[in-house]
């Protein structure tokens, strides 16, 4: 065969496995291609890789502890087993009977009328695991410093831009949440309560950033955006926005009313609902949103780390104490 030739049938096989590679299914003549496959799955992806990350990180966790045990033990020569007795079990008091009766009280309700004494049992053993859990954690951290300890492992991250929306918190503030939300809906309406303890916890550790993303199904999503943005125009977003979350009537009156309750110009309020000046600014947060991999509300991105959905306070304290701890801070 000349060199022609096996060029050219080179470029077609090479051609031919790009295609083939490319579509992964075909509907009469329709063709569906790996990428609107990756687009259509990116959100679902994105939460299989944070999963992903959890238990590669949870089990480099064990292997540190483990390695850090043995070593602090071979130092002190003695047994692992010896070491945590002398500075996990020897260093964890008995549960104090104010300790006891306090989780009785808050737990009165599932135990079904079971008195005290008949539960104290259980209790302390409870309250003692969960003092060992947390000795173990503090002593593991003391032995981290000691024998000094770095971690390599990243977590998945997604490059997501603040839209140039306002911002609550500083520039260079070392986290940074953008959120995707819409008012109408009940999951992001919960996530507003969590999100406020955030900040309070963490203060000026925080720059949080707002961004919607109102579902088709919820008819009154958009127009609560438009209106907040409208608030916004007047340099009242967070103000007006504290009164929606809560607010179970997003009615055009009820967007007004909540105006004049946070003292706004209600008539240029009135007037920027009328016109939706701000179309615009929803669509490109709905574009980056849904590029990102948002596929629901609320969608946070804590640096970049997706959480998604009505999320505890304790997720997102688990990733914001890990960020700050990659940059050197403490929580």
């Amino acid at each position: 065969m000349s060199t022609w030739k096996l060029s050219l049938l080179v470029v077609v096989l090479s051609v031919t496995a790009a295609w083939a590679e490319d579509t992964v299914a075909t509907v009469g003549s329709k063709t569906i291609s790996r990428a609107d496959l990756d687009k259509h799955v990116k959100a679902k992806m994105l939460q299989v890789e944070s999963q992903r990350f959890q238990v590669l990180s949870e089990g480099l966790d064990e292997l540190i502890a483990t390695e850090l045990f043995e070593q602090e033990a071979k130092a002190r020569s003695i047994a692992v087993a010896d070491l945590v007795k002398q500075e996990v079990e020897a260093k964890v008091k008995s549960p104090s009977d104010d300790e006891i009766k306090k989780v009785y009280e808050e737990n009165k309700d599932e135990l079904e009328g079971q008195t005290l004494e008949t539960v104290k049992p259980q209790i302390v053993q409870y309250l003692r695991q969960q003092q060992l859990a947390e000795r173990n954690e503090a002593f593991i951290n003391e032995l981290r410093k000691k024998y000094k300890t770095t971690v390599a492992l990243k977590p998945p991250v997604v490059n997501v831009s603040d839209g140039g929306r306002t911002a609550r918190g500083k520039i260079g503030a070392p986290i940074t949440i953008i959120e995707f939300s819409d008012y109408e809906c009940p999951y992001c309406k919960r996530a507003f309560t969590t999100v406020e303890q955030v900040l309070k916890t963490y203060g000026d550790k925080i720059r949080f950033v707002h961004r919607d993303f109102p579902l088709p199904f919820h008819e009154s999503a958009r127009p609560a955006a438009e209106a907040a943005l409208c608030a916004n125009a007047q340099g009242k977003f967070w103000e007006y926005q504290d009164k929606l979350f809560p607010s179970e009537d997003l009615s055009e009156a009820k967007l007004k009313s909540l105006a004049k309750d946070v003292g706004l110009d209600t008539g240029k309020f009135d007037d920027c609902l009328t016109k939706k000046p701000n179309g615009a600014t929803i669509d490109k947060d709905v574009a980056d949103g849904t590029e990102a991999g948002v596929n629901g509300t609320p969608a946070f991105f804590i640096n970049g780390r997706m959480l998604s959905g009505a999320q505890p306070f304790e997720k997102f304290k688990e990733i914001i104490d890990d960020e700050l701890a990659r940059a050197g801070q403490k929580s």
